[in-house]
């Protein structure tokens, strides 16, 4: 039976169900026997049954997706209580309740003017991004919203497996829920008007809501891609531009009173896409030269301000009806907060491209990492402040400009003069360690005049980043141009990160860690004078466990991201902050992936924008002592971990193969020979989610785990009463519970088994057949050469023995179910199978200096594609290419040319093997929630 013919109702076919008891049945024996695996016992016996012909391909195929897509159905049950339910009328009585109180309990006396800014402000931000976390095709993803909302599309799907998307397959699923959440804004708004409406009715029409917005940086992010060029960033920005307008025309048209409106839309739109149709595809001087008139021809007429059309919203709202000044309100409040933008823009790029700018334009060759140099640096940059002046930019200059920084800077100008002068851009810069890359940078945008255009955030996110993250910015808070600049600005934005920080020192050191920083700015900001300033914090978790999202609900999500106390620390501080968070890929998406999740996620994000802070402390604050010790065991705790061999080897010796890739951004170094795959010497040569994803993979989510268990035992009775009384440290702890609920050693020590020669010599002596106890030994033989078993065995009783700590303290925490054992047990099975048929590959003589050793070693490392990419040259499948053909002469005997048989009793089957196995990888994804 092929994948998309399995039951969607969620029945289990027989195989699936007797494969379900006999894992339950292992782990029974398991637990009166200590020497036991019952994923290693239920792997064997899968693949006796495999052997003996009771299971075929198609059962376990079946099985497979039986066990993926009832996953899958869990999975949307999880989203849809995630977000709070999906029933809009829901939403919609809590976006009342909110309204309701802010015009009535919560208002303030003396009119709307003090109360103006409770929906003027923006409190929050939601960021879609675009790092590589499509672990499902958009079909799936959009299937998976839709079943969250009750509706099953009736779709089967053969595979759940992602292909790696392009760029613009990135930007359609983005601006679909970017669609999706502006409707529920829209929704919100309405409510906030028509509660202000009641209240102040001689002057509701003139409030402009803007609490909660949008922002993406799909299609601008340019750290670590090579896939957008600058012209990619413009083609995109004026399809966000395009959206908006037209969002805006279908809002309006069909208000009488706001037939000059939609006349001034019309007329934009038609310029937009002119100049969408000119943007050039390559550097190509003339195509460039084209796009540039075509963009300044057309500019004026394209509209690069809101104030033309806000203009004609006042005049349409004050001459409509009472019934359609509401709907035309929430429309101009969409254009308010978003500007020429279906949402706000975001820039990213990384400090090194910003020090290589500095370096060619100013000779600053010091290194800024450099402590000893630091200051000259500063110095320097700070008198190249004090010199600066505005250089004009045309696209000529962009075209020659050879730095990334400066070509990003230069497109942020070109946008800023011919696309949108009014909103600003986030200048996101990754991997910030000091202030003089805050300072470059402002140089930087003062040398192309954007200065008062972009909001320059730098991104800590490694552990060193966030200890020093306050040193960093006051450095840059010392000269007066950075002071200066931001009192113009009247905003400090900042990121912080949780993908290096949460694999290096652990997920929960490293929110205690931004939670401290957080704190830290606000003690800058008065220090400085700047109280005045807005405090923007952009929180860059990803949508699970591996990057420090909150699995339990968007509530709880929001509040362990954005703590009450520290909220309340900045007010007191006379300090207005807000709170971003990103939104990542298709698991991000999906909160936004129907009408009715939008709703729910802005429901629960306004509930948070205006949230009452409770008066007292919780209690974990009142425990520094504890809060401290706790959270540096983990850190000193994840930091040996990564620092253990054994750690690298395991990751790198099959783990990244488990997995398809699943976004643009390549995931880790691969050689340049024919040897395989790179050889993982450190994780830091991993892309931070596909390390988290592997550990995943593996059944332990170390990077959530690591020190728990030595960091709790240290104070078990405190460990207990905070768990029970601090409503922080229990959201922290949701964490580990989620993590424990998706890890067990009995899978992490499966995989590790595999690695291990002497299993395999074991299975050899009680094999009576010589020729399968060969097979046997050929692979043991080959893993020998590897090198990684002795130091993984060891890196595994590091993680044993924190485990053993955690569990007697915690006795009952969560543990995996049997349906994500059987995965595991079914692909180290599939593995296995791959590893044994490997052995019946022939002898060949060297190809291209690949020799049939270094095959084996690919295939170890389940480099599978290409290895069976080589063996097709090697082996050809082909039909006599003569036959049929006259030579004039009689012919001659003919050699065999094909490798029939070769290719289906071996490299077929390899090949199957391993989609079931990659197959596997994404319905365990679906049993986690999310992807890294």
């Amino acid at each position: 039976m092929m994948l998309n013919e399995v039951n969607r109702s969620g029945a289990t076919s027989r195989q699936t169900a007797d494969l379900l008891s006999l894992t339950a049945r292992m782990r029974e024996r398991a637990a009166e026997d200590p020497f036991g695996n019952p994923v290693l016992a239920a792997a064997l016996a899968i693949s006796r049954r495999m052997d003996d012909g009771e299971l075929t391909e198609a059962d376990i195929q079946q099985v497979i997706a039986e066990l993926r897509d009832s996953a899958f159905r869990d999975r949307a049950e999880r989203l849809a209580r995630y977000v709070g339910g999906t029933e809009p009328s829901a939403a919609e009585d809590a976006f009342r309740t909110i309204a309701e109180r802010l015009t009535g309990a919560d208002a303030k006396p003396g009119g709307l003017a003090r109360n103006r800014a409770f929906f003027e402000r923006t409190r929050f931000a939601a960021v879609f991004t675009a790092h590589p976390t499509f672990s499902s095709p958009a079909p799936v993803f959009h299937a998976l919203a839709e079943l969250a909302c009750g509706r099953d599309t009736e779709e089967a799907f053969e595979s759940h497996r992602p292909k790696t998307p392009i760029l613009e397959e990135e930007f359609t699923q983005a601006i679909a829920a970017i669609a999706n959440g502006r409707d529920a804004i829209d929704q919100l708004n309405a409510a906030l008007l028509a509660a202000a409406s009641k209240t102040w009715p001689g002057e509701w029409t003139s409030i402009v809501p803007k609490a909660v917005v949008l922002a993406s940086w799909v299609g601008y992010d340019t750290d670590g891609r090579v896939d957008i060029n600058w012209w990619d960033t413009l083609r995109l920005r004026l399809r966000m531009k395009r959206l908006q307008l037209v969002r805006l025309e279908d809002a309006v048209e069909h208000f009488p009173t706001a037939t000059a409106l939609i006349e001034k839309l019309r007329v934009a739109i038609a310029c937009v896409d002119r100049q969408i149709a000119a943007v050039p595809t390559k550097a190509d001087p003339e195509l460039v030269a084209d796009f540039a008139n075509e963009l300044i021809s057309h500019r004026e007429g394209a509209l690069t301000s809101t104030r033309p059309l806000m203009a004609l919203f006042e005049q349409a709202i004050a001459e409509a009806a009472p019934d359609d000044q509401l709907a035309l309100s929430v429309a101009r409040a969409g254009l308010a907060s978003h500007g020429m933008s279906l949402a706000n823009t975001h820039v990213r790029l990384n400090a090194a491209q910003i020090h290589n700018a500095a370096r060619l334009r100013l000779g600053l060759e010091d290194p800024p990492a450099d402590p000893f140099r630091r200051r000259v640096l500063l110095s320097a940059v700070n008198s190249a402040l004090d010199q600066v002046r505005a250089t004009p930019v045309d696209f000529g200059a962009i075209l020659a400009e050879q730095a990334s920084a400066t070509k990003l800077m230069m497109t942020v100008a070109q946008i800023a003069k011919h696309i949108d002068g009014e909103a600003p851009i986030r200048f996101l810069i990754a991997e910030t360690e000091s202030g003089y890359t805050l300072l470059s940078t402002l140089w930087l945008a003062k040398l192309f005049g954007v200065e008062k255009h972009i909001e320059i955030s730098p991104l800590f996110e490694t552990a060193e980043a966030l200890e020093q993250g306050s040193r960093a910015i006051e450095e840059a808070l010392r000269s007066p141009h950075y002071r200066a600049y931001l009192r113009d600005t009247k905003k400090l934005a900042i990121q912080f990160g949780y993908s290096d920080s949460g694999r290096y020192i652990g997920q929960l050191a490293a929110t205690f860690l931004i939670e401290r920083l957080r704190l830290k700015l606000s003690e800058l900001l008065v220090k400085y004078d700047l109280s005045e300033v807005e405090l923007i914090l952009f929180d860059t978790h990803g949508d699970s466990i591996g990057r420090g999202s909150h699995p339990g609900s968007l509530t709880d999500r929001l509040k362990y991201l954005s703590p009450s106390t520290s909220r309340a620390t900045f007010a007191r501080a006379g300090i207005f902050q807000r709170n971003e968070s990103s939104f990542q890929g298709g698991d991000g998406y999906l909160l936004f992936g129907t009408s009715e999740l939008a709703l729910s996620s802005i429901a629960r994000i306004a509930e948070h924008a205006y949230d009452v802070l409770p008066k007292g402390d919780d209690p974990i604050y009142q425990e520094t002592d504890f809060a401290a010790d706790f959270f540096a065991t983990i850190a000193a705790s994840m930091h040996e971990l990564v620092e253990d061999p054994g750690y690298a080897a395991m990751l790198g010796a099959f783990g990244p193969a488990l997995l398809d890739p699943t976004g643009s951004r390549p995931a880790l170094r691969q050689s340049d020979g024919i040897a395989g795959p790179a050889v993982i010497k450190h994780p830091r040569e991993l892309r931070a989610i596909l390390n988290n994803a592997i550990l995943q993979q593996m059944g332990w989510c170390a990077n959530t785990l690591q020190g728990i268990g030595a960091a709790a035992s240290r104070q078990p009775e405190l460990f207990q009463e905070l768990c029970a009384k601090s409503p922080r440290f229990r959201r922290s702890l949701d964490l580990v519970r989620h993590a424990l609920a998706h890890s067990d050693l009995d899978v992490l020590r499966a995989g590790i088994a595999l690695l291990d020669p002497g299993p395999w010599l074991d299975r050899a002596a009680h094999l009576e057949h010589p020729e399968d106890a060969q097979n046997l030994v050929t692979v043991a033989r080959a893993l020998d050469q590897l090198h990684v078993s002795a130091p993984v065995q060891a890196m595994f009783r590091r993680i044993q023995t924190d485990f053993v700590q955690l569990r007697a303290v915690w006795p009952h925490a969560p543990h995996m179910q049997n349906r994500e054992m059987l995965l595991h047990a079914l692909r180290i099975a599939l593995i296995q199978r791959i590893w044994l048929i490997s052995t019946d590959i022939p002898d060949f003589s060297p190809r291209h200096g690949l020799t049939r050793s270094a095959l084996q070693m690919r295939l170890l490392q389940l480099d599978v594609p290409a290895a069976l990419s080589a063996l097709g040259e090697i082996f050809p499948n082909e039909a006599d290419p003569t036959a049929g053909r006259d030579f004039g002469e009689p012919h001659g005997p003919r050699a065999a040319v094909s490798y029939a048989k070769e290719h289906d009793t071996i490299f077929k089957p390899i090949g199957r093997s391993f989609a079931m196995v990659r197959e596997i990888g994404t319905a365990i994804t679906h049993e986690l929630g999310a992807f890294g």
